[in-house]
């Protein structure tokens, strides 16, 4: 979805250099992590607040996470897409969002598309829902704000390439073997997550 926002702008980006083209390119995703970051930090400090208040253990937080992550892994693999129900969560605030987002185009200054990226980080995601669960076990609002960010640094390849580059991204992106390794790392990882959160809960 990212992708094919990031292409439709470039396409809507009055015609300039190469130099001014990249500039806003950066700034728009510089807008989007901030917003990730912002909200990877209050969602981290969120979850060591709520279980302090509520006397729990933070290993809870840390088993939804894992829960998450196995989540992640079936619909990154696309054999179960139930990760897409989360983006409900976020389709009320993106109905107010977007018509301040429509405001901004042309995307014809640094300014502008800064405060469009803000705006692009609220697009309902199931993937960045995902990820802020990691965030809300992370035990800190600095952890959180550092696991968004790293998230979105992870998706800068794919949104800033364009051309033949863009065509190579995405013939491995959709290439079975690498979305299957890909979706068994992280479910092992998910499983190892659950299993330790279990162990230290049990026992």
């Amino acid at each position: 979805m990212c992708g094919g926002i990031a292409s439709a702008l470039q396409l809507s980006m009055p015609k300039q250099s190469t130099g001014s083209a990249i500039l806003l390119q950066l700034t728009l995703s510089l807008g989007r992590l901030t917003t990730y970051s912002v909200f990877g930090g209050a969602v981290g400090y969120f979850g060591v607040s709520a279980m302090q208040v509520a006397g729990a253990s933070l290993l809870w937080l840390k088993l939804v996470a894992g829960i998450l992550l196995l989540m992640m892994a079936l619909y990154i693999s696309r054999i179960w897409f139930g990760l897409l129900r989360l983006e409900r969560i976020g389709q009320p605030v993106w109905q107010v969002v977007q018509p301040v987002a429509r405001k901004l185009m042309p995307l014809n200054s640094p300014a502008k598309a800064y405060l469009y990226g803000l705006c692009w980080g609220l697009l309902p995601c199931g993937l960045v829902y995902s990820t802020l669960g990691w965030s809300l076990a992370s035990g800190s609002a600095i952890n959180g704000a550092l696991i968004m960010l790293a998230f979105g640094c992870g998706t800068l390849p794919a949104i800033l390439a364009t051309g033949s580059a863009a065509g190579v991204l995405m013939k491995y992106k959709n290439n079975p073997a690498l979305r299957y390794a890909s979706a068994i790392v992280l479910g092992i990882y998910g499983v190892y997550t659950i299993w330790l959160a279990l162990m230290r809960l049990v026992f």
